[in-house]
């Protein structure tokens, strides 16, 4: 019970800074107020406007967005989201486009669980519709999990993934973003062994840290400073009464946005002052680049608090899937035992969260795959967001992966839509 004071305090905060925001927008707006024009005034209902938005955006899960999309046929056609499989902790969805023949290229993108939602691979899920069948890994909210759903940490999220894997069959192509490339990894190495018929067709590992220590970067070297005894105390807390999930033992997300933003807390500020400004002057708008990108990066999740001290200890500070070392349900799991499924790294060359190396050290690993069977890339001046989103995948990498699947398909797909479109 010690740690429902300290969650539901953050959240009490939050919910008085949006209270704020929201009062001084609606007093710098006040009618009688517009008889003796003021420039104070107008600020302050511009503040408020921004810190309202803000705080309000922190505690809601971005929708998809995705409603149509253009075909070969010259059609608007409906996608439809639906649940494919469910799960305590996260659905496997898929994004079917209506009154489209299937594609042969069926894609599993697997998202990270990292204090963003899903949502964040919206634009790479964008970019594949016209070419792939895309299936993303939803993770649900932590806060939203009741107790009694029990644990999940790194092996419970391996095993999703296995699940996940055999439900779509053999002629998947599964794409791991940063975070759960490793966990990729060990899943398809997993089934290797236990049911090697329903391993996917090719695995692409973007941005993952299948080494860390190969090239430290702040995340690494975090890791390694602290204790666990110290992140237990610090950075875990039980859900409050006012979710599902109370009593959980959590890693919040409120906390973990704290440390994002002071990562860069200069480049943040300025962000929010001239957004002020931008309100003031009335040159801002619902969509406009500012909120766009924040409305994004604002929306946080809480953690399982055991997923997230085991991806700390085995997958950073000892290091499990790059010593080959990793097990699931005290079941060693030889990465060396992926044989036929070809695997693709991509880094960007100005990550500093996943540097180069971290990645590409996957293809050491697989000592039992055929050097014809493994690919690697390094994007000049993609950094960590950019390598699955943005100018840098539409362009030179989202090709690149498409290619790398049809190289590996065991179906042949038909007329590819335009490889370059957005």
């Amino acid at each position: 019970m010690r740690f429902m004071i300290p969650y539901d305090m953050m959240e009490t905060l939050r919910n008085t800074n949006q209270w704020l925001g929201a009062s001084a927008k609606t007093l710098g707006a006040y009618p009688a107020f517009a008889a003796l024009p003021n420039p104070a005034l107008t600020w302050l209902a511009a503040w408020g406007e921004v810190t309202e938005r803000t705080f309000e955006r922190m505690v809601t899960k971005p929708g998809w967005g995705i409603k149509s999309m253009t075909c070969e046929d010259g059609k608007d056609h409906v996608v439809q989201k639906t649940h494919v499989l469910e799960r305590p902790f996260g659905d496997l969805l898929h994004f079917e486009v209506l009154g489209r023949a299937p594609r042969p290229r069926k894609v599993l993108l697997v998202a990270p669980m990292s204090g963003h939602y899903a949502t964040l691979l919206r634009s790479t899920v964008i970019s594949l519709l016209p070419d792939c069948e895309v299936y993303v890994t939803d993770w649900h909210n932590a806060r939203d999990i009741p107790v009694s759903a029990g644990k999940f940490d790194v092996e419970d999220y391996t095993l999703y993934l296995v699940d996940f894997m055999k439900h779509l069959g053999p002629d998947v192509h599964v794409i791991a973003i940063c975070q759960p490339a490793p966990l990729a990894l060990a899943a398809t190495a997993y089934l290797a062994e236990e049911d090697p018929k329903a391993q996917p067709s090719s695995l692409t590992l973007i941005g993952g840290p299948i080494d860390p220590n190969a090239a430290p970067t702040e995340v690494t070297d975090f890791g390694r400073t602290v204790t666990m005894g110290m992140l237990e105390e610090t950075m875990i807390q039980r859900v409050g009464f006012k979710y599902k999930g109370v009593g959980r033992l959590v890693y919040p997300g409120l906390l973990q946005l704290a440390s994002f933003m002071s990562m860069n807390a200069e480049r943040h500020t300025n962000a929010f002052v001239n957004q002020i400004t931008n309100v003031a002057r009335g040159e801002a708008s619902d969509f406009d680049k500012h909120n766009s990108f924040y409305d994004e990066y604002l929306a946080v999740m809480d953690m399982p608090a055991e997923f997230y001290l085991s991806t700390v200890e085995r997958v950073f500070k000892e290091a499990e899937i790059a010593a080959n070392a990793f097990s699931v349900n005290g079941k060693p799991v030889d990465i060396g035992k992926i044989t036929n499924v070809a695997v693709k790294t991509v880094e960007g060359a100005k990550d500093d969260i996943s540097a180069p190396g971290q990645c590409v050290a996957a293809l050491d690993l697989l000592t039992g795959l055929p050097d014809d069977k493994k690919a690697s890339h390094v994007e000049p001046e993609a950094g960590h967001y950019g390598i699955f989103a943005g100018k840098s995948w539409r362009n030179n990498i989202r090709p690149l992966v498409l290619d790398f699947i049809d190289a590996n398909s065991r179906k042949k797909p038909r007329k590819a839509a335009n490889r370059n479109a957005a």
